[in-house]
């Protein structure tokens, strides 16, 4: 494979995501349902405190352990990318910094379960947190779609030297590294099929 950069420029704004795909839309549809309902409390809540729910501080738990095992994912895909290493740098501080928001709103909701204001602070850093996943899963997904198009080149590249090859020992040798080329191929398209 070649070492060049494919020249790939962004056309979004990742600050300014909106999702347009039903399939990323029904992938994060249960996320979205369950910072959503959030904002459906009652209005006035009980105000006899029963005894703080454990539920929540375990439920915060997986929300951050979630949250640091996608940015370790996260790292590692911004360490081996050649395109967008910037943007991934940036969506990766971006979830960084809502995933301590949330933190911070959701353990006073914890403390509080009852206090409204402290219930309806945890729903924008929860959609914030929301947010910012999303554009470290596109930008991550555009890295990926990046690597087949430029595993695609050179694909491309020795099938057209396959074309222009003059003798035998030239057609065995090309054609070897465009089996290779094809076996890479097609093994890159299945794992992103996957």
């Amino acid at each position: 494979m070649s070492t060049e950069v494919p020249n790939i420029k962004l056309k979004i704004d990742p600050r300014n995501l909106q999702i347009q795909t039903f399939a990323v839309e029904k992938l994060l549809e249960p996320l979205i349902i369950q910072v959503t309902t959030l904002v459906n409390c009652p209005q006035n809540p009980s105000s006899k405190k029963k005894g703080r729910s454990k539920r929540a501080r375990v439920l915060l738990a997986s929300v951050e352990e979630a949250t640091w095992n996608l940015l370790d994912k996260g790292e590692k895909i911004a360490k081996e990318a050649v395109v967008f290493k910037e943007e991934l740098h940036a969506a990766l501080a971006d979830v960084r910094k809502e995933s301590q928001a949330l933190q911070v709103s959701a353990e006073a909701f914890t403390s509080d379960p009852c206090s409204l204001p402290r219930r309806q602070a945890v729903v924008p850093a929860a959609r914030s947190l929301l947010a910012a996943v999303t554009r470290l899963l596109v930008l991550a997904d555009m890295v990926d779609v990046a690597y087949l198009l430029q595993h695609l080149t050179v694909f491309q590249r020795t099938f057209e030297s396959l074309k222009n090859v003059s003798s035998k020992s030239d057609l065995q040798k090309t054609y070897q590294k465009f089996q290779k080329d094809l076996e890479n191929l097609d093994y890159l398209a299945y794992r992103r099929q996957k």
